[in-house]
């Protein structure tokens, strides 16, 4: 920005033009809010246009005076406006009208040169203190910014016994101090709210200038964090493997992309999951980005996904979607043997946690109505066709979970921490509290806190828990239970596959087994700071990755898509044990 522009030689403008200029400005300064700005000018004309008028009182100005005198004023309020020197050349700048006051400006830099306050653009114009930290504006983020070869070339894929793997690579978490944060200093917020990592962890990051405030390295953790402070860290971001198997493009017909996602890859980047995503995959593989997602499956379903390849066609599929004129098609296997015939249920769902996305049947939850029918029973358990024509979350799951049939190999609605019954009639004989901590325990004896989408710090995943579930100190009553991973997994609490412990390990060594998997993984180098490139973990079983239930088919009034039925919904299936 240039300095204050000084007005001189206004001595050839009469009265009326002045007059003409102060009303021009004016308009600049009500469009434009440059309020300091122009009351300077101003004062610099009104004292011109009195001088003017004492020396000219007598003058007129006559006709073919008016186009050149316009012009002049128009470069006077260009140049304010853009705040830019005057061309010498020009008329405003030969008739002596606004030139840089290179006083002010020089006497600016020495102030800044000798330490002495600093003026920052969105500081609005106040001096630091002496030792006061400056925060810079929040940067305005663009919604409509897509992932981009950029990202796609982080990092590569590598296919070991039937998966497909990631290799480590590094990656920057960035996040705005939050309300809660303001007046803690990064020592404190690291201790409560980032503990999947020890603090002289966080302390050895800060010697390599990993964690950064505002793009600027930070020297202690013991700064104290100010509203709008940006943040910055930077990890060695490991992420857990998916099945193999090619992810087959159904549709391709440059406005909606139908593909086939296989179970165990989420659909876009959440958790620990990026590279190993199906927007990642499609980005890397086919070169395809812009996608508008549809609809979601989550992570361990498979089947038909949609995605838009336009805005306007997006809008269309959406407005399908909430005028519930798209017809939605599954199949599952479900345990035990399902009834005969035509099933309706229309029991309410309620979200007990968005942490972990669990959900029950309340008379406090939203209307949901599911059709199911069966298809095939084995003497073991049942192939059952489901028509959800509403589309809460779960839905499917819950519902046959509360008629008594849960999908074979659901990690959430098919665990024993719901009681002997397994919810069946929506009797658990446990508060919400103690439902999720029995899940999370659960999982935690198993090893299987990935199943639950527990994220990189340790702590549950999505949005903040219902205005009704929160405790007397504001927090979330799902943010207290996933306290039970904070500090007593701390490691193993990162949604990942499963973890050699200790106790599997020959009790003559402690070293890490060599396998295949540890071998190529560090292709890599392995990072210092890293804790875990020091583990060695087991590839996730099949029985892991794929729960069995399928989107097979979705239709709306002028398209559908569908794809094969998957193996373990034929006739001739066989359970894996």
């Amino acid at each position: 920005m240039h300095a204050g522009l000084t007005v001189v030689g206004l001595g050839n403008l009469t009265p009326h033009l002045s007059f003409l200029l102060r009303v021009e400005a004016t308009r600049h300064l009500v469009n434009k809010t440059l309020y300091v700005l122009y009351s300077s000018v101003l004062c610099n004309f009104r004292k011109g246009a009195l001088s003017c008028r004492n020396s000219h009182s007598g003058d007129k100005l006559l006709p073919g005076d008016w186009p050149r005198k316009k012009r002049q004023l128009n470069v006077i309020i260009r140049s304010v406006y853009s705040m830019e020197k005057v061309e010498e050349g020009s008329p405003a700048s030969a008739g002596g009208i606004a030139v840089e006051d290179s006083k002010v400006a020089g006497k600016r830099k020495s102030d800044e040169a000798s330490g002495g306050g600093k003026r920052r653009r969105g500081a609005r114009g106040k001096k630091l203190r002496p030792g006061e930290r400056y925060v810079p504006p929040p940067q305005k983020r663009n919604p409509g910014v897509s992932f981009s070869r950029e990202h796609f070339e982080e990092t590569s894929y590598y296919f070991e016994d039937g998966l497909r793997k990631v290799h480590p690579y590094y990656f920057d978490f960035k996040t705005y101090c939050k309300g809660r944060w303001v007046g803690k200093s990064l020592l404190e917020v690291f201790e409560s709210e980032f503990r999947a990592e020890s603090i002289e962890y966080y302390q050895s990051a800060v010697k390599v200038g990993r964690i950064r405030l505002n793009e600027t390295p930070v020297e202690d953790l013991s700064v104290v964090l100010k509203n709008n402070d940006h943040m910055k860290n930077t990890v060695h971001r490991h992420e857990p493997p998916v099945v193999g198997k090619p992810l087959e493009v159904l549709v391709d017909d440059g406005e909606v992309l139908v593909v086939d996602k296989p179970a165990s890859i989420p659909v876009h980047p959440c958790g620990r999951f990026r590279h190993n995503t199906v927007i990642f995959i499609l980005g890397k593989e086919r070169g395809v980005s812009e996608l508008h997602t549809v609809h979601r499956l989550d992570r361990l379903t498979s089947g038909v996904l949609l995605f838009a390849r336009t805005l306007e066609v997006s809008k269309k599929l959406d407005q399908l979607v909430r005028d519930r004129k798209l017809e939605k098609e599954y199949v599952c296997r479900v345990e035990g043997e399902f009834p005969d015939g035509e099933l309706v249920c229309e029991e309410p769902i309620l979200v007990v946690s968005f942490k972990i996305g669990l959900c029950r049947v309340d008379p406090k939850g939203k209307e949901c109505r599911t059709v199911f029918q069966r298809l095939s029973f084995n003497g073991k358990n049942s192939v059952v066709r489901c028509l959800p024509l509403t589309g809460r979350t779960h839905q499917i799951r819950v519902h046959l979970q509360y008629l008594g049939f849960p999908i074979l190999n659901d990690p959430i609605y098919g665990a024993s921490a719901w009681g002997p019954h397994k919810g069946k009639g929506g009797l658990v004989g446990k508060s919400d509290e103690e439902l999720l901590k029995a899940l999370v325990e659960e999982h935690q004896g198993q090893q299987n806190l990935h199943l639950l989408d527990v994220s990189d710090n340790g702590s549950m995943l999505s949005q903040e828990g219902r205005k009704d579930n929160k405790l007397e100190d504001g927090s979330c009553k799902a943010e207290k239970i996933g306290e039970v991973i904070l500090q007593a997994t701390a490691k193993e609490a990162e949604c990942s596959s499963d973890v050699k412990s200790d106790r599997t390990l020959p009790k003559e060594s402690q070293d890490p087994l060599p396998d295949k998997s540890h071998k190529a993984q560090m292709q890599t180098p392995a990072d210092p700071l890293c804790s875990e490139c020091k583990l060695v973990r087991a590839d996730p079983t099949e029985k892991e990755l794929i729960m069995y239930l399928h989107a097979l088919r979705y239709k709306g009034p002028d398209f559908e898509y569908s794809t094969q039925l998957p193996d373990w919904a034929k006739d001739d299936w066989l359970e894996i044990d």
